[in-house]
């Protein structure tokens, strides 16, 4: 079977897409079974719980029906969606804040965030980042991470105090942790600028060399992951955490 091995963030996303190229190629014609979930994970090189997602989108914009215990059954369609099997996906009913917590939820996502909280939380959710990033990466998240490194370094050389570099590499660590949900956390924690709460806090208290030492933490955390060793690549990262919330709420 023409089945690529595919190894990247969203997997899901990219698996749907392929098994509908697939069938619309006429490799699976309406009316056969795809091959098993476990089948189809071992050739695609992935989890079985990313196929089963991507079967399940497959199947939300009618393409295939799944029948538990019965296989994946392709249908019989006038016309397959256009674009990909998500972009479809989400013609046909985007994802939405349940009108039934409109009156219950307060959510302002452009609301800065109290720095002792981000850093609270950035503490628990990139330690298992990191680790999952040493499993998980592929060479193209590979090659992303080291250039914001390189970004990072060039930062520190050159007066950059927005850390932009800084927060990108994070950025690209959870992305390539193959985690969507971890990965649009520290997107949204990291994607905006400093608030002027953190900006205050930084001109305050961050130590002289704290640029400096925390580049040093980044190469440690970087090379851990291109070793592939996830044990290395959490302990760095909780290292690197560590210190920044030492430096900035030491009692």
């Amino acid at each position: 079977m023409p089945i690529q091995t595919i190894r990247s963030q969203r997997l899901y996303r990219q698996i749907a897409d392929q098994l509908q190229q697939l069938i619309r190629d006429g490799e699976f014609p309406p009316g056969s079974l795809l091959p098993p979930e476990r089948d189809l994970a071992q050739q695609l090189g992935v989890s079985r719980a990313s196929v089963r997602e991507a079967l399940i989108a497959l199947e939300v914009v009618g393409i295939v029906e799944v029948r538990v215990g019965h296989g994946v059954l392709v249908k019989e369609i006038d016309a397959m969606p256009p674009g990909s099997v998500m972009q479809a996906a989400a013609r046909k009913e985007p994802w939405a804040l349940d009108p039934e917590f409109a009156s219950e939820i307060e959510l302002n996502l452009d609301e800065e965030i109290p720095p002792f909280s981000l850093l609270q939380a950035r503490r628990y959710l990139e330690p298992e980042n990191a680790a999952l990033a040493a499993m998980n990466a592929s060479d193209e998240d590979l090659t992303a991470i080291r250039a914001a490194l390189t970004r990072n370094i060039y930062d520190n050389n050159h007066g950059g105090g927005n850390l932009a570099g800084d927060r990108l590499l994070h950025i690209r660590i959870a992305e390539a942790s193959g985690n969507a949900a971890y990965a649009l956390l520290i997107k949204h924690l990291l994607g905006h600028q400093y608030g002027v709460m953190f900006r205050r806090l930084q001109e305050l208290f961050m130590e002289t060399g704290m640029p400096q030492r925390s580049q040093e933490d980044h190469e440690r955390l970087v090379a851990a992951i291109e070793a592939r060793d996830p044990a290395a690549a959490r302990q760095a990262m909780e290292v690197h955490l560590d210190h920044v919330l030492r430096v900035f709420f030491a009692e």
